[in-house]
């Protein structure tokens, strides 16, 4: 019998970065195992974007390091970074809004075909038979995602939440070993939220991949994550369970017990 991996897929170790005087992010430690789901919350401002913009290549980290499966990252651009297997959503929607939903999913595979210009221009039989498994392929995820039947529809002409589940479906045609999810349920309504959670659920079991979710919706992020981090200020104030979380004073006082100011 195999030995079980315990090289934690993501690793966050002292990470931080310094806008001019400001530190934005302060001595961030993380570790999530395979398929895992861990959840990063707080105020507005904490810092929750920026530790995702730390761990996708936007932003380098002024101090400590972060691996992926034991691989160290810093230092890799975005595009490295994505091919060694980190994928995100954005809180505000970023499709090819004038392509159709089956050719969004399709652009996040082209790192997989290796038919060159002249198979593209002649449409040798290299070309069509990486089309027809790329096209494939992503009908399995469009269906995934609840979006089979709508693969020539223009991604701008799907509905809100619709739009948010085929950002997922590209993120997943990537391959990933770890996908950041950014306020997903932004903008859902109680049974899109229900839906997407259903969703995630699937995706983590299926494909054994690990999730970080950013996420407002408590209950959401109550019922699905295995963990919890908070950040306040750029640094985190508490880690654990979600009914350690709920129960933390430090938590509640900076969080959890704002919803009606």
């Amino acid at each position: 019998m195999a030995e079980k991996n315990n090289t934690p897929v993501l690793k966050a170790q002292n990470l931080g970065i310094q806008f001019g005087g400001l530190k934005a992010v302060d001595d961030f430690n993380m570790e999530i195992g395979q398929s895992e789901l861990v959840g990063l919350i707080g105020p507005n401002g904490a810092g929750k974007t920026t530790v995702f913009n730390l761990i996708t290549g936007v932003y380098k980290p002024t101090e400590g390091s972060f691996y992926l499966n034991g691989k160290k990252m810093n230092g890799k651009k975005t595009h490295q970074i994505v091919e060694a297997g980190i994928a995100r959503t954005f809180q505000n929607i970023r499709l090819f809004k004038k392509m159709t939903v089956i050719d969004n999913v399709k652009a996040a595979m082209q790192e997989k075909t290796t038919y060159n210009m002249a198979d593209a221009v002649f449409r040798t039989k290299k070309y069509w038979a990486e089309e027809a498994a790329l096209t494939k392929r992503a009908k399995e995820l469009l269906e995934i995602v609840h979006l089979a039947g709508k693969e020539e529809l223009l991604a701008a002409n799907l509905p809100y939440g619709q739009q948010r589940r085929l950002e997922i479906a590209r993120a997943l045609a990537t391959d990933m070993k770890l996908l950041l999810l950014d306020e997903p349920a932004a903008g859902m309504n109680p049974t899109e939220t229900e839906e997407l959670l259903e969703i995630i659920n699937f995706i983590r079991d299926e494909f054994k991949i690990s999730v970080l979710l950013i996420e407002h919706d408590m209950s959401l992020v109550m019922k699905i994550c295995q963990r919890i981090q908070v950040l306040d200020f750029g640094t985190t104030i508490a880690a654990g369970t979600p009914q350690e979380i709920a129960s933390n004073p430090k938590v509640i006082e900076a969080y959890l017990g704002k919803d009606d100011e």
